[in-house]
């Protein structure tokens, strides 16, 4: 099978991306579009009839299949490059009469820059078929908990009522929101034929462009039924499924695959930010949610009644590592005149994003039991409710100043509440809703407590109720992401 270690740390290596970015496997891309440009040099006449004959299936297999390792070999022995490298052993696989047009009239970032948005491509279609499993299970999560109240939390702090299931729809929607920028970023990615300085040279030159036209207005005077490109590079792409870059230098403008990476960056930090979540929420003081333990597993080398969050923590710890490869992107967004080979050694580490990516998604879909790893957290209602009550009616006090305005309170409702009612409340262990009566009492102002609708004082005394738009907002996420897959099945 040769290598097929993935860019990034020996420890993470998921096996959906060896295909595409295993080691042995990187020159697999460049061999398809060689492939391609001989193709069509024979489409317009460049290459005779009887010559291209000799490039059959058994061919193209011997030149897929050259691997990156004895590539390598060629380059450090010989040619000290690797095009020509890939070059001298692909023509060792073809009969003579073709050989010599292999290459033929590509500059070295022709084909690896092409060769690499196709390896995205196809990399991206391991990352969203996970991501859409991912999804699903979210989508059951909101619905299981769409009703289960939940204290919600700002600056580490008590805030407000919220549901669970609103919390995982606030990481659901973002998900959403994060694959569908992958997917059209991934759409957009392009190749490019179009020479050492990409001003199609030796296309224009010696004459290729002339005859793709004449191939191109054949084609379309036999109504082929689809738009056909409108020059020798959009043909040699077209094979490939590639659109063409606007315009190029030696290399490919380097925003297409920035974005897509980018939107890979967005995707994992979402994945970063539930383990963050999920982490905190695992907290001994806490401890509203649990990873599922499974058997022989140990939680420390030391201490036997822990149980850490390993999952979450990867979660986490994967985004930031992430974080620091799109660095690298960055660093690739210039070079010197058309081209320099500065990028170049940076670049081969940027599959590494998705790596990370994939890792992040295997360890949410990581089964036992048949049941993924999102499906098999747990949460303790009971932690729920002592977490939820911890503070009383306390985490009301946003309605009940908000009421008091409303009921003809003259003065400034919140600073009645901060500062006298909560104070109160908190020295003589009575309610706030108490304490809020007696500081109207202090200023005779009972009558804007009678004021009150009967409906809202029922509401602030029960803060469970006071939960917003939390379930509906939960559900209404869920059914988008529901609409999404189904949109994605019938694709």
């Amino acid at each position: 099978m040769g290598n097929l270690s993935l860019p990034g740390n020996p420890r993470y290596q998921p096996k959906d991306l060896q295909p595409v970015f295993g080691y042995d496997n990187l020159f697999r891309t460049v061999a398809e579009v060689e492939i391609a440009t001989m193709k069509t040099l024979a489409e317009i006449g460049v290459i005779a009839e009887a010559d291209i004959a000799s490039l059959t299936s058994a061919v193209e297999q011997e030149l897929l299949t050259i691997s990156t390792t004895d590539v390598d070999d060629v380059e450090r022995k010989v040619t000290k490059h690797d095009i020509r490298a890939w070059v001298r052993i692909a023509q060792s696989k073809m009969d003579p009469i073709l050989r010599r047009w292999i290459h033929v009239p590509l500059t070295s970032y022709d084909a690896l820059d092409t060769a690499r948005a196709l390896q995205f491509v196809r990399g991206h279609e391991v990352v969203k078929r996970l991501t859409d499993k991912v999804i699903g299970h979210f989508i059951e999560e909101v619905n299981l908990f769409a009703l289960q109240p939940q204290i919600g939390r700002t600056h580490g702090q008590h805030a407000l009522p919220i549901t669970v299931g609103f919390w995982f729809a606030t990481i659901l929607s973002r998900i959403l929101t994060d694959i569908q920028s992958a997917s059209s970023a991934a759409d957009k990615l392009v190749g490019k034929i179009s020479g050492a300085v990409g001003a199609y040279n030796a296309q224009i030159g010696l004459g290729f462009e002339k005859l793709a036209k004449l191939a191109i207005n054949k084609e379309q005077g036999e109504e082929i039924g689809y738009t056909v490109p409108q020059t020798f590079e959009g043909l040699v792409l077209r094979r490939l499924g590639l659109k063409a870059a606007p315009i190029s230098t030696q290399i490919l403008p380097p925003e297409p695959l920035a974005d897509y990476l980018f939107s890979c960056i967005k995707l994992s930090a979402v994945f970063g930010q539930f383990g963050l979540d999920g982490r905190n929420l695992m907290r001994t003081e806490i401890a509203e949610l649990g990873e599922p333990f499974e058997k022989g597993q140990v939680g420390s080398s030391t201490m036997a009644h822990k149980r850490n969050p390993i999952n979450f923590e990867n979660l986490e710890g994967t985004w930031k590592k992430n974080k620091i490869e799109f660095g690298k992107v960055l660093e690739c967004m210039t070079s010197e005149h058309q081209r320099d080979l500065v990028g170049s050694p940076i670049m081969r580490d940027f599959p590494t994003i998705v790596v990370n990516l994939v890792s992040q998604l295997n360890t949410l879909l990581r089964e036992v039991g048949g049941k993924p790893f999102i499906s098999r957290i747990s949460l303790d209602e009971v932690a729920l409710k002592r977490n939820f009550e911890a503070q009383g009616d306390t985490i009301l006090a946003e309605p009940i100043y908000i009421a008091l305005q409303m009921a003809g309170y003259n003065g400034d409702a919140h600073e009645l509440v901060n500062h006298i009612a909560i104070p109160h409340s908190r020295q003589n262990g009575v309610s706030l809703l108490n304490a809020t009566q007696w500081a109207l009492q202090q200023e005779s102002a009972d009558q804007v407590w009678s004021n009150i609708p009967p409906e809202m004082l029922f509401m602030l005394y029960r803060p469970e109720n006071y939960t917003g738009a939390a379930t509906a907002k939960a559900r209404e996420v869920a059914d988008s992401a529901e609409a999404y897959l189904k949109s994605q099945s019938t694709r």
